[in-house]
């Protein structure tokens, strides 16, 4: 392994971590009112949620908007990327999915640019979102973050929707739905789920780009309206 690889791997690692102050952690994408309705109880449960956010929202939408803005970004087309941007933000319908995307995009844009400071898009995006003339949104804002570190688009994929069903696995161990064991397993069954969304879901172009899960809105939705919450989404 030569050091592009290893610095590669270890920007992998780094953006994968949980360690990594994105806010995330903060999320259970409508887990928590779910579970405040007793309306799911274990490993099943969590799993079936997982799948229909992957194939259902996450793969047909931010993945493509991720994917389209990676090599963009490598042509130093910023045009499109400042259209992946709207894209990705217009297809997220719920107020507080969306505002919990743009607050984590541009919290890992601000994170990246302390310790990236000669990459020409990353800076153009970050000023562009203090001129208010992109959203940040969090899937486009992670393709900027992986060209700046270098990590190449199917690794970059791949960590997207991995965060993703850490971030639901973490919410259900917070709530005490499953213990630590349970959520490595759920991780594990995931990984099949997560590899055929990636092939479907690549070399599309942003009018490809699609989500459809409405129960899943109305989860989120009613998430939005609880009185006592643990979780932003």
């Amino acid at each position: 392994m030569n050091t592009d690889e290893i610095n590669e791997e270890l920007a992998v690692m780094q953006l994968s971590d949980s360690f990594f102050p994105t806010g995330l952690y903060s999320t259970s994408n409508g887990l928590e009112f779910l579970f405040s309705k007793n309306e799911i109880k274990g490993i099943e449960d969590i799993k079936k949620m997982i799948r229909v956010n992957i194939e259902q929202q996450i793969g047909p939408s931010d993945c493509v908007a991720l994917e389209n803005a990676l090599e963009n970004a490598e042509k130093k087309n910023f045009e499109e990327i400042i259209q992946a941007d709207e894209m990705a933000f217009i297809m997220k319908p719920i107020k507080e999915i969306r505002k919990a995307s743009t607050n984590s995009g541009i919290q890992l844009i601000k994170c990246v640019s302390e310790f990236v400071k000669n990459n020409d898009i990353l800076n153009e995006y970050e000023k562009a979102i203090k001129e208010k003339k992109v959203h940040g949104i969090f899937p486009v804002a992670f393709a900027i973050c992986c060209h700046a570190l270098q990590i190449r688009k199917e690794k970059s994929l791949t960590m997207l929707l991995y965060g993703f069903t850490v971030s639901v696995i973490g919410a259900a161990l917070r709530l005490g739905l499953i213990q630590h064991l349970e959520g490595q397993r759920i991780l594990h069954e995931v990984k099949p789920i997560i590899i055929q969304t990636l092939k479907q879901n690549s070399n599309k172009s942003l009018s490809d780009m699609w989500q459809f899960a409405p129960q899943f809105d109305i989860i989120q939705m009613s998430h939005e309206k609880m009185d006592s919450k643990m979780f932003i989404t």
